[in-house]
C-alpha cells in the first residue's frame, strides 16, 4: 500500500512540475500575430493611388509594420524583461483614422519638419510663403505636408523603399523634389530608417519621422516615469510661439539636463522655468555632441516597468523631444484606449526649427546636383 502511495505521490508530482514548465505566455511568434494589424485595414484606393500596410518581422522577435500614407511607421512590437510583447508605438488600426489624423503619428513630415516663423524664409531675394497652420507659424509644411501624401512602395526582404516626388511650389517650397525613405528592420532588432532627397532647384529641406513611443506599450498611460538621456550639452530656446531665439542655451543647471539618466518626471513641470512655460512641458530641440554628418547616439530612452528599452542614433544636428503636451484624449488609437495627456513622447532628430531665418544654425540649403542625406537608427531591447 505504502508503494502505490508512493507511485501516486510520485506521478503527482511529476505532473505538477512538468505543468509548471510550461510557459504561461504565448509564443512570441502568437503574441505578435495577435497584436499585428490585419492588411486588409488598409487596403484601399485613394486619389487614385494605392495604400498598403506592410510587415516586417527579424529572427531577433521583433516586428514592424509601415503604410505608404506618409511613408508611415504604424507598429513596432517588441517584448518586455517577461516575454510579453507589447505594440510601443501610438497609431490606429485602419486607414481611415489616419486620413484624418492631425498628430501626425508616425509619419514622414516634410519638406520642413517643425516650425518656420510666420510662414515664410527668403531664398536668392526671393520671399516664399508656406501654409500657416500653427498659430502665426507654419508647422511641419503645413496642410500640404509629405504626411499626408501616398508615396510609391516596394518591398524587397525586411525592407520596405519608399519614394516621393513633390512639384515645384508645392507647400510653398521651390524645386520638384524627389525624396525617398528607406526602412530595414535588421536581426539585432533594429530599425534603420535613410531618407534621400534631391531638387531641381535651390531649396530648403528637412525631414524626420514622427514616431510617438510608450515602451510600456501604447495606450498604457504616463510617459514620465521613462527614464532619458540626451546626448546634448544645449537646446535652442524658443520664445512663446515655440519659434527659436537664435541662441544656444547650455542645460546645466536647467530642466533640460538630461546628460545622465534622468525621469522624465524630475523637470517637466518646473513653474519658475520659462522654457517649460512656453512648451507646457519638453517641446525643443536639442543641440547634439558629435560631428556634423556622423552616426551617434543621441538619446536612449528606458522604462523602469517593462524594461524595454529605445537607442536612437542619428546623423543629424538636432533632436525635438516633445512630450506630448497637446494630447488631450480626443483620439483613440488601435488598441482601443484614448490618447491622453503625455500619453506617449515624439523623439524627432533633424534640424534646427526655423533654420531658414536663422543664419547661425546649420544650413538646410539643397543645391541642385546634390543631396540631402538623413540617417537614423532605433535600436530596441531590454535591460538586465
Amino acid at each position: 500500500m505504502k508503494k502505490i502511495l508512493f507511485l501516486f505521490s510520485s506521478v503527482c508530482i511529476f505532473i505538477i512540475l512538468a505543468t509548471s514548465c510550461v510557459p504561461k505566455a504565448e509564443t512570441a511568434d502568437k503574441q505578435i500575430q495577435s497584436l499585428l494589424i490585419p492588411a486588409e485595414n488598409f487596403d484601399t484606393i485613394v486619389d487614385g493611388e494605392p495604400i498598403e500596410l506592410f510587415t516586417l518581422k527579424n529572427p531577433g522577435g521583433i516586428a514592424v509594420q509601415l503604410t505608404n500614407y506618409g511613408a508611415t511607421i504604424v507598429s513596432v512590437i517588441t517584448p518586455d524583461s517577461n516575454g510579453k510583447y507589447a505594440d510601443i508605438v501610438l497609431g490606429y488600426k485602419e486607414i481611415s483614422s489616419y486620413l484624418t489624423d492631425n498628430m501626425y503619428l508616425g509619419c514622414i513630415v516634410g519638406p520642413f519638419a517643425n516650425r518656420i516663423a510666420k510662414g515664410k524664409f527668403e531664398l536668392e531675394g526671393q520671399e516664399y510663403h508656406l501654409d500657416i497652420n500653427n498659430g502665426e507659424n507654419t508647422l511641419h509644411s503645413g496642410k500640404n505636408t509629405f504626411a499626408k501624401k501616398i508615396w510609391k512602395a516596394h518591398q524587397n526582404n525586411n525592407s520596405v523603399s519608399m519614394t516621393y516626388e513633390a512639384k515645384d511650389l508645392e507647400a510653398g517650397f521651390p524645386g520638384n523634389v524627389t525624396a525617398t525613405a528607406i526602412y530595414t528592420l535588421k536581426p539585432d532588432n533594429s530599425l534603420e530608417l535613410k531618407i534621400t532627397a534631391v531638387s531641381d532647384k535651390k531649396t530648403v529641406i528637412n525631414l524626420t519621422n514622427h514616431a510617438y513611443f510608450n515602451l510600456e506599450g501604447e495606450g498604457s498611460g504616463s510617459i514620465l516615469n521613462e527614464i532619458i538621456r540626451i546626448n546634448a550639452d544645449a537646446i535652442t530656446p524658443v520664445d512663446s510661439a515655440l519659434i527659436p531665439t537664435g541662441e544656444l542655451m547650455p542645460v546645466e543647471g536647467t530642466p533640460f539636463d538630461f546628460r545622465k539618466d534622468t525621469a522624465i518626471a524630475a523637470g517637466i513641470n518646473n513653474a519658475d522655468n520659462l522654457q517649460i512655460k512656453f512648451g507646457k512641458g519638453y517641446d525643443h530641440n536639442w543641440v547634439l555632441n558629435g560631428n556634423p554628418g556622423e552616426l551617434k547616439l543621441a538619446v536612449k530612452l528606458v522604462d523602469p516597468e517593462s524594461k524595454r528599452y529605445l537607442e536612437l542614433y542619428t546623423n543629424q544636428p538636432g533632436l525635438q523631444f516633445y512630450s506630448g503636451n497637446f494630447m488631450d484624449g480626443s483620439v483613440t488609437g488601435k488598441s482601443g484606449k484614448k490618447y491622453n495627456f503625455r500619453n506617449a513622447l515624439a523623439l524627432e532628430p533633424q534640424f534646427f526649427p526655423d533654420s531658414p531665418n536663422q543664419p547661425g544654425f546649420p544650413s538646410t540649403l539643397l543645391e541642385p546636383g546634390m543631396s540631402y542625406e538623413h540617417l537614423t537608427v532605433y535600436s530596441f531591447g531590454v535591460e538586465k
